[in-house]
């Protein structure tokens, strides 16, 4: 579905949406190092650079457990993505031997968000940000330091091709402002896009933004969904 903006932007922002059917293709390491790289070179306040990210591809170890700390809705869908990540946000900031509390972390994590997303867009992938989460436990599960925030989970995955579905999940198919005439009650398939040569199996991915301080965070709510188990797998 084609998007218009009411005013000339570049083409990138129109491209970026937030689908919820994902082809379950693993994603290469590059390709994910180059999501963070972006993220890395969002402005931030005294460059501080707030933001990092815990992350899990979905064929390691850690994925299941990552999932599990959504909420039953997104898990339903995100379990098809390539990897899931939590950003989040430190709340204080040091400056020489004085530490204060950081006003802006969430503000500046938001900036690195929407570059990783603009970034996955422009490799082919898209990027789905998500505040269905069991922020508590997923605090403990992950060993979050008190002095940081987690501001939201990502989905990040290439964008499964989907027929009109029931029970009003368009919004899993096409972005919330295309327009849309297809009300059939079709069943979901979901056909795979092959791009390029998938990466050989990797192990447990967990990454608290060390290289160069990768980072980021920022909201998206979570809609309306066709459900994970509605994709018929290829």
């Amino acid at each position: 579905m084609t998007r218009r903006s009411q005013y000339p932007v570049e083409p990138l922002f129109l491209d970026r949406w937030s689908p919820r059917a994902f082809d379950a293709s693993v994603m290469p390491d590059v390709d994910l190092m180059t999501l963070f790289e972006a993220a890395r070179w969002a402005p931030s306040a005294f460059n501080y650079q707030p933001w990092r990210f815990l992350y899990a591809a979905r064929e390691s170890a850690d994925f299941a457990r990552f999932l599990g700390l959504l909420a039953p809705f997104n898990q339903a869908w995100v379990q098809h993505a390539s990897v899931l990540i939590f950003a989040v946000s430190q709340r204080t900031m040091s400056m020489g031997p004085d530490t204060k509390p950081s006003h802006s972390h969430s503000f500046d994590t938001g900036a690195a968000w929407v570059q990783l997303a603009l970034q996955a867009t422009r490799l082919g992938y898209q990027a789905h940000g998500m505040t269905g989460v069991d922020f508590d436990r997923a605090a403990t599960e992950l060993q979050v330091p008190d002095d940081y925030r987690i501001e939201a989970a990502i989905a990040v995955g290439r964008q499964a091709i989907l027929l009109p579905c029931p029970r009003n999940c368009a919004s899993a198919n096409f972005p919330a402002s295309a327009s849309r005439s297809r009300t059939s009650s079709w069943r979901a398939i979901l056909l795979r896009r092959r791009f390029r040569p998938l990466a050989a199996p990797r192990k447990q991915q967990q990454h608290i933004g060390q290289h160069g301080q990768h980072q980021r965070g920022a909201d998206e709510q979570s809609g309306n969904d066709c459900g994970g188990e509605r994709l018929l797998q290829t």
